[in-house]
């Protein structure tokens, strides 16, 4: 029985929440990833106080106080654009920096938009670090949520805390499960927003957030890495993953459902056992960090697979389309890209190198098919999973060995 690692989404959420809700906050089943450090060390550098024993989290805040002026959000996308209308509350100069491939992630978007609402956002060029200054204000903003709805979150969770009432519009939102799960979080620590059909959004101002207690759910994401590598080799039994989930990531149930796959939830236990594999046809516009373990399952089932969502792949911590297709194919896999659709013919592994490009979920990807390779795949950066989950390769070595 694996154990999933805990939500990174939901958790650097939680933390986010917990440095602005003055008091004591309580946080259970913690585990740590890269990205999630990012957010801890944000919110103590912003006076949280923080001690952890047996992945409990106790967090003592009286909100934000800005001590110093140069913070980093790491290689975390989620805490550099969310952490961006968060540290305006403030009204401070700040610097916010980035790491790695996030430093040639575009955010010029950032400063397009806060600019609506009184704030002052400098970027290099249109790229990371970006220095806020001005204090975030009530007003109505129009934000495009083509590409990321992760500075939607970061609003959603400062307007409450300023004077005056906001609206948000959203053109074209993509990923609303995501917005799901902050709105649902938001609404455990006492704040309370209302939405037209996630076009806008109406936010009371001069709320308050509660602290209390709040357990961490298991990882949908990670995790479907797990489900499909079971759906290959013969079974999985996964724990601590949510049957109620509002993750994005629990889709790939859907996904593993129409390739065939034998599937049971209870208990929040997923056990995932191998049948014979059809190819399948799946919209991951919403979910489109599904594409890796999508691929890796298409890419073991008889037929073409389509998947639509490559617009949204662009700008992740690789161009991870092409990078799906590219290191695919020195797999045996035949991908071809047709504007918004990827076309996955499955066929037998090959052993190759694979080079992660630096994107943990295709280091995750290699990883899985490397257990059903005839030949071994070797992996170029595998230590980029520190990003999400540390453990992925520890947990999935025991594929082999604990079958359900």
């Amino acid at each position: 029985m694996i154990q999933a690692p805990a939500s990174k989404s939901y958790l650097q959420r939680a933390l986010a929440i917990a440095l602005l809700a003055k008091g004591k906050t309580v946080l259970h089943n913690v585990s740590w990833c890269d990205d999630t450090m990012a957010v801890k060390n944000l919110i103590a550098g912003l006076g949280a106080k923080i001690t952890e024993e047996n992945r409990e989290l106790i967090i003592q805040s009286e909100g934000i106080k800005i001590t110093e002026s140069l913070f980093s959000a790491e290689e975390s996308g989620l805490a550099l654009r969310m952490f961006a209308p968060i540290f305006a509350l403030s009204g401070e100069k700040i610097q916010l920096s980035a790491k790695g491939t996030l430093k040639s992630r575009p955010i010029g978007f950032l400063g397009e938009s806060l600019v609506q609402l009184g704030v002052s956002v400098t970027t290099d060029n249109g790229f990371p670090p970006l220095t806020i200054s001005k204090k975030l204000n009530a007003g109505e903003i129009t934000i495009d949520g083509s590409v990321s709805s992760q500075l939607l979150t970061g609003l959603l969770i400062a307007l409450p805390l300023v004077d005056g009432n906001s609206i948000i519009t959203v053109r074209n939102l993509k990923s609303i499960p995501y917005i799901d799960m902050t709105m649902n979080i938001i609404r455990h620590f006492g704040v309370e927003i209302s939405h037209t059909n996630y076009q806008q959004f109406f936010i009371k101002g001069n709320q308050t957030y509660h602290p209390e207690e709040y357990t961490i759910e298991g990882d949908w994401s990670g995790a479907a890495f797990l489900l499909v590598a079971g759906a290959l080799t013969g079974g999985v039994a996964v724990k601590n993953l949510s049957g109620n989930s509002l993750q994005a990531d629990k889709k790939i149930l859907d996904a593993l459902k129409m390739a065939g796959a034998k599937i049971r939830l209870q208990d929040n236990i997923v056990e995932v056992r191998r049948k014979k594999l059809q190819a399948f046809t799946f919209d991951a516009t919403h979910c489109p960090d599904l594409f890796p373990p999508l691929a890796t399952l298409a890419a073991n089932c008889e037929g073409t697979t389509t998947i639509k969502g490559v617009s949204r792949l662009k700008h992740k911590e690789s161009n991870r389309g092409e990078v799906l297709k590219t290191e695919l194919s020195k797999a045996g896999i035949s991908v071809e890209i047709n504007d918004d659709l990827m076309k996955i013919t499955g066929g037998k592994i090959s052993g190759c190198t694979i080079d992660s490009q630096h994107d943990h979920r295709i280091a995750m990807m290699a990883g899985v098919l490397n257990l059903v390779s005839e030949n071994e795949i070797i992996i170029k950066n595998k230590e980029t999973v520190n990003k999400s989950y540390p453990e992925f390769f520890v947990d999935l070595n025991k594929i082999e060995t604990e079958l359900p």
